[in-house]
């Protein structure tokens, strides 16, 4: 999905001149751009289809619920040369013949079933029914060196980085996933860290951070990484990054309310701004020990919005 376009620009500080720049096309909601010293970093990001999705869970979950012609004729429609909305609107025509030729016990049965089997599907396949596709531009001609794809979506550019030739990503899956209000209301997202190496291939993870939650605040601070995601509590996680290839969790601390911005002032202190109880709230976190961070300080404001949140 597009609806902007970007442009970057080096310009000669001296007379305004503008030296070379780059154009490409992104989201205005979606797309991520980080500048480190060495490159331009932009991200697309782009969910499965929900035709692919049905047609998955069909073939593979629920082949048993329905008649072996019905499956057969989705495998079929899978590989048509037509569009996905058009694949989708003939698999729903299939599903809802079968269902209506049923009683109402039946029916009732198969749809329940059916509402089951795609959430387990889903939950299964969740990091590959949504992708964040990273572009790399190198700076000297503005040349694109390398194309990479993580599961899920990042939140804003500090949630990626360079560093000593990698490049960490912090991202949340299956926020985004369609069919909420077919297979229930709890949300079962999650949230990871990717390591890429020099070549753009996933060199480390660590995954399942904050399970139901989704990621608020992110920052990487040389060997360190720290988040924060939020639905009910706001658990503060320090990561060490220091082996690119086997990243792990710290420490966490769980409390009240959220940071949505995070920002080193010193060697072992963090200042996240966010919310609680509907104030705007200032902590700071202690990290000297990070397998053990504490809240050494906090100051709720009477304001109940900052730009800071957003």
């Amino acid at each position: 999905p597009v609806d902007v376009s970007y442009t970057a620009s080096v310009i000669n500080p001296l007379d305004g001149t503008v030296i070379k720049n780059v154009s490409f096309l992104g989201s205005a909601q979606d797309s991520v751009i980080y500048m480190s010293p060495n490159a331009l970093y932009v991200t697309y990001y782009y969910p499965e289809s929900q035709q692919k999705i049905v047609a998955g869970a069909l073939i593979e979950e629920a082949a048993d619920l329905f008649p072996s012609s019905l499956v057969q004729r989705a495998k079929q429609v899978a590989v048509l040369d037509i569009s996905d909305e058009a694949k989708l609107v003939e698999l729903q025509g299939l599903i809802s013949k079968h269902l209506n030729s049923l009683d109402n016990d039946q029916q009732l049965r198969i749809q329940t079933e059916w509402s089951n089997r795609l959430s387990r599907y889903i939950k299964k396949h969740k990091r590959d029914l949504e992708k964040t596709a990273i572009v790399k531009i190198n700076l000297s001609d503005f040349s694109i060196s390398k194309n990479g794809v993580v599961p899920g979506y990042p939140l804003n550019q500090f949630a990626l980085d360079e560093y000593n030739g990698f490049l960490r990503i912090a991202v949340t899956v299956g926020e985004r996933l369609p069919f909420g209000w077919w297979w229930g209301s709890q949300r079962d997202s999650t949230n990871d860290v990717y390591v890429l190496n020099t070549d753009f291939t996933i060199a480390g993870k660590i995954q399942d951070l904050g399970v139901t939650e989704r990621i608020y605040a992110a920052r990487f601070i040389e060997d360190r990484g720290y988040r924060v995601t939020f639905r009910q509590t706001d658990p503060f996680y320090v990561l060490d990054l220091s082996d690119q290839f086997y990243p792990t969790l710290n420490g966490e601390l769980k409390i009240p309310g959220y940071s949505s911005f995070l920002q080193p002032i010193g060697p072992h202190k963090i200042l996240g701004i966010g919310q609680e109880n509907w104030q705007v709230k200032a902590a700071i976190f202690d990290v000297a020990n990070p397998s053990q961070p504490i809240e050494k300080n906090r100051y709720l404001f009477q304001d109940s919005w900052s730009e800071e949140l957003s």
